[in-house]
């Protein structure tokens, strides 16, 4: 620890655990993210692992009490040599708002004379040093900024706090996943306690690899090292750490689903998935409809999607209701877009643009993570969630161009199209979660989807476009996602585009030619929500070169954490009802 830091005695601090206690509520949290996995991926939280200590002298005591138990255990008949007994340690220092004199008083044991000069000099905010003791990262914002006003700007983009310390925390992660490290300590100094949880989340996040969870791997797991947390504000107890990880553990889950194949995740498998995730849930109900349920229902926009492939369609309700909430409280509705694999059907894509079309589930990827995170968290919130879940194949009972489908709200639909395929799957299933009775009758929709390329052209990939016919539901979208670095940007709904929608043969087309794009699926999806709140999140769900928090190309889990911070806040304020 630091010259500076002051020995504080045990117990005395908010945000310190006895060791005891700690270990064992460690032990249950780990457990509940653990016993599921998710096609190779096993639910638990790396930084719930993390371990509380109160000065550098507890840290001393908690190694000797590692090497003891070491020595005290056998390996194959032999004991355990020496050299497992010398642990590889590195050093992460977190700073917000502190003269960089006091930043250097505090790190200077590990520097050397030029590396203090070098720290000094630069304006990095994360700085890379082999100290004396081992690798040590500063992270250091050292601005003087308004916490609470960079989260409440909806008119600008710029990112928040809570995003930078997160992507700092993601980056330091690249770091020490290099030095192959055996143990890692963590002290924060001057930064709020929301900012040490963006910390843990980045570091949580970064951890993700697909190469080292997916089922067909050559790559063991990866070992990560033991975390120790020596100095942090009174706020950072277990509690925040227990939200920390289970955040993380949703982008990242969001994330794997994205980056599987469309020959892995079809939609049978990925509505398998679903049913064993929530297996023995007190909290949530699966309901999974087949080819036989959809046509009693007349989903017929979905049965046609999914018609060409080899494994039809399946809609996935997903029911969470909270042990404790609100009496009365309406659940919001999420409805993600599930196309596994899209070729674009008969008006095939090229090569090029179907490459990464198993990222065409994205939507439905973040809408299940959200559904999880709520399980596992307890959110006070209930909440729907539907999976529409087919692919869109090439085959002879593929549908066509000029076709008419009757929607299951009964509008007849002509098909302009068959790569505007997302909007079909995303109407009926719409219908279906606007149209329920009774308590499950949604205060509010939200549809999540990879729907047009056109939204990237004006957005690029890291903004989400956001159509809404509700101004209370855009904001609480828009400030939630500023707050949490997960972007949204409104876009309009334009009602004379909706006259390039216009058929002669049906009540509407599925798409049109021309410019805005974007807008006139808004407007195609909005014919099935009725009088709902609704919002359409226009997303691109991919990353295409590593940053920050995400640290490997692949699925992004856009979305997620813009809709878990808007669901925490209606919780918060039990918001009954969003209807104007």
């Amino acid at each position: 620890m630091a010259a500076k830091t002051q020995k504080k005695k045990k117990g005395k601090s908010p945000s310190r655990l006895s060791q005891k206690s700690k270990r064992s509520t460690q032990i249950q949290r780990t457990n509940k993210l653990g016993t599921k996995s998710l096609f190779g991926m096993p639910l638990r939280s790396w930084i719930h692992s993390l371990e509380l200590m109160t000065s550098d002298e507890d840290s001393v005591v908690a190694d000797q009490a590692v090497v003891a138990r070491k020595k005290s255990k056998k390996t194959m008949g032999r004991s355990v040599s020496t050299k497992d007994e010398k642990r590889k340690k590195g050093y992460v220092y977190a700073f917000f708002h502190l003269d960089k004199e006091d930043v250097l008083a505090t790190i200077s044991s590990h520097l050397n004379p030029w590396q203090q000069e070098h720290f000094m000099e630069s304006e990095a905010e994360v700085l890379s040093l082999q100290g004396a003791n081992g690798p040590v990262w500063v992270l250091n914002i050292h601005e003087k900024s308004n916490l609470e006003a960079a989260q409440q700007k909806a008119g600008n983009l710029e990112k928040s706090l809570f995003s930078r310390f997160r992507d700092l925390g993601g980056s330091v992660f690249h770091f020490i996943s290099q030095h192959a490290l055996d143990e890692v300590s963590f002290a924060f100094r001057g930064l709020p306690t929301e900012l040490e949880k963006a910390v843990l989340i980045g570091l949580d996040m970064a951890s993700y690899s697909f190469s080292s969870n997916c089922t067909h791997s050559p790559q063991g797991k990866k070992e990560l090292p033991r975390i120790l947390l020596l100095e942090a504000s009174a706020g950072l107890n277990g509690k925040i750490v227990k939200e920390a990880g289970e955040l993380a553990m949703a982008v990242n889950m969001a994330r794997h689903l994205t980056n599987l194949s469309g020959a892995e995740l079809n939609p049978k498998a990925y509505a398998k998935s679903v049913e064993n995730l929530f297996k023995g849930s007190k909290t949530v109900k699966v309901d999974i409809w087949s080819q036989d349920r959809l046509q009693k229902e007349k989903m017929n926009l979905v049965l046609a999607v999914g018609a060409g492939a080899a494994i039809g369609p399946q809609v996935v309700r997903i029911r969470y209701r909270p042990k404790k909430s609100k009496k009365g409280l309406a659940p919001i509705a999420i409805v993600g877009k599930g196309i596994t694999f899209d070729s674009g059907g008969l008006d095939i894509k090229p090569s090029s643009a179907m490459r990464l079309m198993k990222k065409d589930m994205g939507g439905s990827a973040a809408a299940l993570a959200v559904a999880k995170w709520a399980e596992v968290s307890d959110l006070a919130q209930p909440i729907d969630v539907y999976l529409a879940l087919a692919e869109n194949s090439v085959g002879s009972r593929s549908f066509r161009p000029g076709d008419v489908i009757v929607a299951r709200n009964g509008l007849s639909i002509e098909i302009h199209n068959t790569d505007a395929e997302g909007r079909l799957v995303l109407a009926d299933v719409l219908d279906l979660a606007v149209s329920e009775k009774g308590v499950h009758r949604p205060s509010a929709v939200i549809d999540v989807a990879t729907l047009t390329g056109a939204i990237k052209v004006g957005l690029g990939s890291e903004i989400a476009g956001l159509f809404s016919n509700s101004e209370d539901l855009a904001r609480l979208l828009q400030e939630s996602g500023l707050a949490k670095g997960d972007l949204c940007w409104r876009m309009p709904l334009y009602k004379p585009y909706k006259s390039s929608l216009r058929s002669h043969f049906a009540t509407y087309s599925n798409a049109s030619d021309g410019f805005g794009g974007a807008i006139t699926a808004a407007l195609f999806l909005e014919n099935f929500v009725g009088d709902v709140p609704w919002a359409h999140l226009d997303i691109y769900a991919w990353k295409d070169s590593p940053s920050g928090a995400l640290s490997e190309v692949g699925g992004s889990g856009q979305g997620v954490q813009m809709l878990i911070e808007a669901l925490s806040r209606l919780a918060a304020d039990f918001q009954a009802d969003l209807r104007a």
